[in-house]
């Protein structure tokens, strides 16, 4: 799971954007039965439901979670990514440019832009928020670590000085850790108690009505009207996120017209809502994918053979196919549409080559009985059939899986246990990138980490970290070699070290009111609906 348990959702990019993508519906478009008149358009309410609470920190330079389907139509960032160019464009900055050995970048910022607390948002106020956010080194905030100093160059231009050389106009689309925010927002107060209040210092089209935690109408955003975007034409005014755990429950709320949204529906009600008058549909590819994470460091899995052994026990074809559309079969650790993609991997099912493996190592059939420890998240039903088969398929080998299913916060403690002897032998979880780059996968779950965080396989290779820390230089200077060293770098953690299985890439099945226009799907942002672009309609 890694920060959330749900599926990903995004943002219009222009018209282009909106053109270019709204092929990859899946479902069957209908007219609404929804009336609205034009007053009722003018004041437009968007609801969103979501399975999970939505707000776990409200401070943009550490938050991580949930929360971020709220604070993208809050806060702004410099750049965005653009799924369909799959590269930056302008949001906060209007233009950028980069030294020729990419070590320095410059940013001019859109002229008259205001924070909601109503300050500019000027040179001074990016370099503030973002050494704030540099300095706190919390979250996503490691995407800043090549920025070695920050220049004010004039009120709308801010210079970067980088230690490395890095793709900065990416990173600076991070999904987290990237937003503009004022930093004087509290004035001489506590800044991270002043923002834990349900206050916000954004520059984006929404700012915080009402917030109640723990409610199911948890969050109430209104408009913002000194937002840069402008408010001419039809837009919703208001976004509503509820918290609707129950799938049901959800379905039939949109069914109602009380909601405008839903993140996500079983395979079984996707369905459903493709033939159904009135709602509109969309499967997309995602940037997420699954992980099956092995104990690299302690316990029977320290054994490569056992490890390449459960590998080969997964039934790749049989869960894909079973997700029924929600999943697509992975090549490797980096999804479609990201570079260090590798169409060429393909991995199969292999029992006789899992009982070989085992048997060498002394277990398997007519052999010693192995026992493993597995955790994953506890309400997911995808990871639920992937335990389900490979517990199966590995109890035909004479492998006992004990698998238990457990709320996140538990699961990732008992993965970062001090006691090695405490922690899990499989350790099954979700991840996408910070920021529209493999990078994340590679720093954050292989790199060796003292204390532990995400590095949940416990590998330690100097070797490793040192291609894992030349990435970003490479991605900036010279992107074939940067292919390459992700192509070698699956290669060594899926074949040779065996400390990782990925059984699918999720497709993001959304279900929305037929008067929703101008909705699509950009990867780079999992979970967010970018409401400003969206058009209320009767």
């Amino acid at each position: 799971m890694r920060r959330f348990l749900t599926l990903g959702v995004l943002r219009v990019i222009g018209a282009v954007a909106v053109l270019a993508l709204a092929g990859c519906g899946g479902g069957a478009v209908r007219d609404t039965t929804v009336e609205s008149s034009p007053s009722s358009i003018k004041d437009a309410t968007f609801v969103y439901l979501s399975n999970l609470d939505v707000v776990t920190d409200w401070d943009p330079a550490t938050s991580y979670s949930n929360e971020i389907i709220a604070m993208q139509n809050i806060y702004d960032s410099l750049t965005v990514y653009n799924p369909v160019t799959k590269r930056a464009s302008a949001r906060l900055a209007a233009r950028w440019q980069t030294s020729a050995d990419g070590k320095t970048w410059t940013f001019t910022l859109r002229d008259g832009v205001r924070f909601h607390t109503g300050r500019p948002v000027d040179a001074a106020a990016v370099k503030a928020s973002i050494e704030r956010t540099k300095r706190l080194s919390a979250g996503a905030a490691y995407i800043w670590d090549c920025v070695r100093q920050i220049t004010v160059k004039d009120p709308l231009t801010v210079e970067f000085t980088l230690r490395y050389p890095a793709p900065l106009d990416l990173i600076a689309s991070a999904d987290y850790a990237g937003y503009v925010y004022d930093t004087a927002a509290a004035g001489s107060g506590d800044l991270t108690k002043w923002f834990q209040q349900g206050r916000d210092a954004g520059s984006g089209p929404y700012t915080v009505a009402n917030w109640r935690k723990g409610s199911r109408d948890e969050l109430t955003l209104k408009a913002f009207d000194g937002y840069w975007g402008g408010w001419d034409g039809a837009h919703y005014k208001n976004v509503e996120f509820r918290v609707t755990p129950n799938l049901t429950t959800a379905w039939q709320l949109l069914l109602r017209g009380e909601a405008s949204f839903v993140e996500r529906l079983n395979p079984s009600l996707f369905h459903k809502a493709r033939t159904t008058a009135g709602v509109r549909t969309l499967q997309v590819p995602s940037f997420q994918n699954m992980l099956v994470l092995f104990n690299s460091a302690s316990g029977p899995l320290k054994d490569v053979r056992l490890r390449q052994a459960v590998q080969k026990a997964i039934d790749y074809d049989g869960v894909v196919a079973a997700l029924k559309g929600s999943g697509t079969k992975a090549n490797g650790l980096v999804p479609e549409g990201l570079l260090g993609h590798t169409p060429e991997v393909a991995p199969h099912q292999d029992l006789a080559g899992a009982a070989e493996l085992l048997r060498q190592a002394g277990y398997g059939p007519g052999g010693k009985k192995l026992e493993l420890t597995l955790t994953y998240a506890q309400g997911d039903d995808d990871e639920r059939l992937l335990v389900t088969l490979l517990t199966s398929a590995l109890s035909r080998l004479n492998v006992e899986v004990h698998a238990w299913a457990m709320q996140w916060n538990a699961q990732w403690d008992q993965g970062k246990a001090k006691d090695p002897a405490k922690r899990q032998d499989i350790f099954v979880m979700y991840w996408w990138p910070d920021y529209a780059d493999a990078y994340s996968w590679f720093l954050n779950v292989f790199h060796s980490a003292d204390p532990v965080s995400f590095n949940l396989t416990y590998l330690k290779d100097r070797d490793l970290d040192g291609q894992i820390d030349r990435l970003p230089s490479l991605v900036a200077t010279n992107r074939a070699a940067a292919q390459k060293t992700y192509a070698d770098l699956q290669s060594t953690l899926i074949d040779k070290q065996a400390v990782v299985a990925v059984p699918w890439v999720s497709n993001y099945q959304r279900a929305y009111l037929g008067n929703v226009q101008g909705y699509t799907d950009n990867p780079a942002y999992p979970n967010v609906v970018f409401v400003h672009d969206l058009i209320p309609a009767g």
